[in-house]
This record gives C-alpha cells, sequence and structure tokens, in this order.
C-alpha cells in the first residue's frame, strides 16, 4: 500500500512538472520538491495563464456598470468594476498571487492601487453598518485584498494599513466576521471569514503587527472548533458542497480552501485538522491526482443561456479547467498532505 501510494503522489507531481503554464512548474518545484534555485520566478510572465490575467489593462475611469457607482480613478483597470466577477481586478490578483507573480510586478501594482481605491476610501470605511454591536462586512473581499497587497510588496502602504486595523475592528467575538444584516445574526461566515484571516496573517507576516497575528489566529480557531466543516452540535457536515473541490475558490469556502489557509497560519499539526484531511485523501483519484467537484465560473468567451455573443455574467479571463486532473487543486491538495506529513515519500 505505502509503494502504491508513492508511487500516485510521483505521478501526481509528475503532472505538475509537466504543466504548459511556467508557475505551476515552479510552484511544484518549489513546495512540493523543496527546490531553492529552481526555474526563475520571471518567466511565471511568460505563461499563458499569467499573461492572460495581465492582459487589458488602461487608465482612467472604469466603467460601473448596474448596481455599481461609478468612480473616477487614475489606477490602472480592466475596464470594468474591480469587483466583476470573474474579471475584475480583485479577482484577478488574487489568481495572480496565487500563479506566483513577481512581487515587484508593475502591471499587478498597478491593478492593486485600482482595488486599494475602491476599498480602502476613507468615507467607505466609515460607513459599515454595525448592527447589535457586530460591524456587518463582507470582510472576505478586504481579506483578498490585504493578502494580495502583502504579496505584491505594498505592506507598507497606508491604505493597506487601514484594511488590517479596518478588519481587526470588525471581527466578532467567535473570530469570523459577517455580512448579515439581520439584528439575529450571532455566527460568523466561513464565506467571509476565510480570506481576513490569510489576509491579516500575510500582513503580520510582512510588518511584524502582533495585532493582526491574534486576529488571524482568532479566526482560525472559528474553523478549527468545527474541524473545518461539522457542526458543533450535531457532528454533521455544515454544507455538503463544502466537500467539493474547486478553484478559484473566490470568496466560497470548501475544506481543499480551509485546509490550505490553516497550513498557511502555521496550523498543520493540530489534529482538528484530521476530519477534513480525510475528505481530502477520499477525493483522490486512482492516478494520485484530484479534480474539481463544482466550479463558480465560466470558461472565457461563454455566453449566458446559450446566447451568442452574449458574455456569462461569470466568464473566467482563463479556463482553470473543468474535467479530469485539475492543476491547481492537485497542487494545493498536495501541499497540504506534505505539511500534515501524510504525503509518502517517493
Amino acid at each position: 500500500m505505502a509503494n502504491a501510494a508513492a508511487a500516485s503522489a510521483d505521478a501526481a507531481v509528475r503532472l505538475l512538472l509537466g504543466s504548459k503554464e511556467p508557475a505551476i512548474r515552479y510552484l511544484a518545484r518549489r513546495d512540493l520538491l523543496g527546490e531553492q534555485s529552481c526555474e526563475d520566478p520571471g518567466v511565471i510572465l511568460s505563461g499563458a495563464k499569467v499573461s492572460a490575467l495581465l492582459t487589458g489593462q488602461r487608465p482612467g475611469e472604469f466603467r460601473s456598470g448596474p448596481g455599481w457607482r461609478s468612480l473616477p480613478m487614475a489606477e490602472f483597470g480592466f475596464g470594468v468594476h474591480p469587483y466583476r466577477n470573474w474579471t475584475g481586478a480583485h479577482w484577478r490578483l488574487v489568481s495572480l498571487v496565487e500563479l506566483a507573480v513577481p512581487a515587484r510586478e508593475e502591471r499587478a501594482r498597478l491593478a492593486a492601487g485600482q482595488v486599494l481605491g475602491w476599498l480602502a476610501r476613507p468615507e467607505r470605511i466609515g460607513q459599515m453598518p454595525v448592527v447589535a454591536g457586530l460591524a456587518r462586512r463582507c470582510a472576505s473581499q478586504e481579506g483578498n485584498a490585504l493578502a494580495v497587497c502583502c504579496g505584491l510588496g505594498l505592506a507598507a502602504d497606508e491604505r493597506v494599513r487601514l484594511l488590517a486595523s479596518s478588519l481587526i475592528s470588525w471581527q466578532w467575538p467567535d473570530g469570523g466576521w459577517n455580512c448579515d444584516l439581520s439584528a439575529t445574526a450571532r455566527r460568523s461566515s466561513f464565506h467571509e471569514s476565510l480570506a481576513p484571516a490569510w489576509g491579516l496573517h500575510e500582513y503580520a507576516r510582512a510588518t511584524g503587527c502582533e495585532e493582526a497575528e491574534a486576529a488571524a489566529g482568532r479566526a482560525a480557531e472559528l474553523f478549527l472548533s468545527h474541524r473545518l466543516f461539522r457542526s458543533p452540535s450535531t457532528g454533521e457536515p455544515i454544507a455538503g458542497e463544502w466537500l467539493r473541490l474547486h478553484y478559484p475558490p473566490y470568496w466560497h469556502y470548501d475544506v481543499l480552501h480551509g485546509l490550505l489557509i490553516l497550513v498557511r497560519l502555521g496550523h498543520a499539526a493540530d489534529p482538528r485538522l484530521e476530519d477534513a484531511v480525510d475528505v481530502l485523501e477520499s477525493l483522490r483519484s486512482a492516478d494520485g491526482t484530484w479534480s474539481a467537484g463544482g466550479s463558480w465560473w465560466k470558461p472565457p468567451g461563454s455566453g449566458r443561456d446559450g446566447a451568442r455573443g452574449l458574455k456569462a455574467w461569470n466568464a473566467e479571463v482563463v479556463d482553470w479547467g473543468t474535467s479530469g486532473p485539475n492543476e491547481m487543486i492537485t497542487l494545493n491538495a498536495l501541499r497540504i498532505l506534505r505539511a500534515v506529513g501524510r504525503w509518502p515519500a517517493g
């Protein structure tokens, strides 16, 4: 059994090392094989996915569209609101950072400026609703932006500091965040709490801010106290969709993304991860890879409801793969198993 497990793990690594995307090859060598002097990160910019995510920038005001307030902005964007699914700068930057775009890549930093211009306006921060003493905020927005900006070397920007301090001040007593405006809401949302945990941890790493790391630790405890997916009262899964694997997750929660962030926060040895790791291992294919169990996006150029020429609201910039072995899901799964000591030595 051990030899079979090692062989399947090796096959999964070979898949990643044979990827057409330089970023995936680089990350597999760095994170799975521990190679320090592997493929030049600058080559990452030549990859088809990274190139597509950086394509289409232009200065000036972005088109706000229905439901968005127009904002005159000098920063570079992509012609749409930064939060537009899934072509806005906010989402592209998360994908770029996850693909190890070089921290000093100017196009990514310009797009981050647009995101900060949207999220970190003092008047916006000051207008967050508070109901029954609890801030009601879709904090995954600030959380993802905070992590991205730290990954791009922008942690010293005053607007980034404002995002971090705001997240800390909005944190609920149970360690998370929620945008539910109901006065009876007292439990945090897993969807809205994972990204802030990641962002605050990255901010603490970049700046040494102990308050941010403590807040990230409180958020981690929220997930750990539920063993990442279980109801504390019944022990049953809180949501079946959380046991399916997705990439990109955007603001949605699942056990793969939960495990990845908890490992990044330093909790790989916590026994409360074991149930979620069991789920992850149970979803591995016979060839040692993982496939998507669902997706929140449609491929580039997709039409809505089959209508030709009408772009789907959730069309992506790149095709992340919806069938067969999924490279990013496999990479993240192996990262997790390596961190928790379940990835067999080849």
